[in-house]
């Protein structure tokens, strides 16, 4: 058997009659074992220790593990760390900072606080593995850099306000394909991938990756697609297999979301057309509660009547639309979309003509 491990007992600190640095009450016993951390790098982790001390009370060795990832003989370690850099911190229920001036406070409000707080806690990432735990360090170093006065009133302010996006239950299959798409952007360099198409079934590709957006319920990344000769829309959880090549590929500047997605009713993109449609009843109030599209133009024909008009690169988005309002949208023009719809009403009224 080897030898029992030695214990190394941290000696009370007195600083000008304040509290007793690290005092548990009157000494912090630690015993030497490896290092086993598995959470973030150690002075980051120092960093957001100190930032969630300021911010919450009572945080003992177990929960500050807990936050940080790492096990309790880290957090002793870290805390022997501090105290030898003359950050003053003491025991009492809980690790405390002896100074409240120790970190200087953010110049947010309290409205600023408030818009930075939904901003991150309704954030699509929330719902990806690789950002959770980015985002509640962020929110903690904001908690903690807060002014007292902006502190006390987040304390005692209700939770008015909940924004919930909403994404698609599978997207948890794209989620460990998120990183490297990340890194091949990043780099230019080339994906080989095996993707399900809703329309053309699994293939196997070779694509050039620009950047990754979160649109409708998912996300989605735009490549230019070798087997088709073209800039595709990829969405995220239907890539099936994925491997990052040696290949890279020259940078384009004029492929981003603002110039790709211009014009699009939402995804897909396409031919420009104008799109005409009137709207009746309850479909027309509710075309003019809000706005759909940048290039729309409504105009009012009676009370119960409104003139829509619409720009869109293709028409199966739009198409999906204008279903959901049922006899109440009339199309004027194209004629595709006239016809393409009449195909859909033809086929629903056999089926359940007698259902």
């Amino acid at each position: 058997m080897g030898m029992a491990p030695q214990a190394i007992t941290l000696p009370v600190s007195q600083r000008n009659g304040e509290l007793p640095i690290l005092s548990w009450p009157d000494y912090l016993v630690i015993f030497p074992a490896e290092d086993i951390t598995m959470g973030m790098p150690k002075y980051d982790r120092l960093l957001y220790i100190l930032n969630l001390l300021r911010a919450r009370r009572n945080l003992n060795a177990r929960k500050l593990a807990e936050e940080c990832g790492v096990t309790e003989r880290s957090i002793y370690r870290d805390m022997i760390a501090l105290s030898e850099a003359n950050v003053p911190i003491y025991y009492d229920n809980g690790y405390k900072l002896a100074s409240g001036n120790f970190l200087p406070p953010l110049n947010f409000d309290f409205d600023e606080y408030h818009c930075l707080k939904l901003a991150l806690e309704s954030s699509p990432l929330t719902k990806t593995e690789k950002y959770q735990a980015p985002l509640k360090r962020i929110k903690a170093k904001v908690e903690a850099g807060l002014s007292d006065s902006v502190r006390k009133k987040q304390r005692f302010t209700p939770e008015t306000t909940h924004i919930e996006i909403a994404t698609s239950a599978a997207q948890e299959k794209g989620e460990k394909f998120y990183g490297v798409i990340e890194e091949a952007i990043t780099s230019w360099r080339c994906l080989e991938l095996e993707y399900d198409s809703i329309q053309s079934g699994v293939t196997k590709r070779v694509v050039e990756p620009y950047f990754i957006i979160f649109r409708g319920r998912a996300f989605y990344f735009v490549a230019f697609c070798r087997l088709r000769r073209e800039i595709r829309t990829f969405r995220v959880d239907r890539v099936l297999q994925l491997r990052m090549l040696d290949e890279r590929f020259n940078k384009r500047d004029d492929v981003t979301p603002e110039t790709y997605f211009e014009g699009s009713w939402q995804l897909f993109s396409g031919e420009p057309v104008e799109v005409v449609v009137k709207f009746r009843g309850a479909a027309a109030r509710v075309v003019l509660s809000g706005k759909h599209h940048l290039s729309e133009s409504i105009e009012r024909i009676s009370e119960n009547e409104v003139l829509y008009k619409v720009v869109t690169r293709g028409l199966e988005e739009i198409q999906r639309w204008l279903l959901g309002f049922g006899a109440d949208a009339e199309v004027l023009s194209p004629s595709q979309l006239q016809e393409n719809l009449a195909r859909i009403g033809q086929y629903l009224s056999s089926t359940y003509r007698d259902k």
